[in-house]
């Protein structure tokens, strides 16, 4: 249930970030993942699949960039970094 939260935010952002972009489709999501984030890279891979479903980012390459330093600000986070998106 957690991770539907956490994905249903993601979404959001990445949706609006795509409109202000005026993006026909989000070739490629970059995210962060704290330390401290309680989910895997492969099980957060997995719920962003069936979330994007439907969405502009379905079929988006997903490059999770994996947080080491439990210490460093946003351990416990999920951060979009960036996005590659089509006009």
């Amino acid at each position: 249930m957690h991770e539907q939260s956490l994905l249903r935010g993601l979404m959001r952002q990445i949706d609006r970030v795509a409109r202000t972009e005026n993006a026909t489709r989000v070739e490629e999501v970059r995210l962060r993942l704290g330390a401290l984030a309680h989910i895997s890279a492969d099980h957060l891979r997995e719920h962003f699949e069936r979330a994007a479903c439907g969405t502009v980012a379905e079929g988006a390459r997903l490059v999770i960039d994996v947080g080491r330093d439990v210490s460093e600000d946003g351990a416990q986070d999920i951060r979009l970094e960036s996005l590659v998106v089509e006009e």
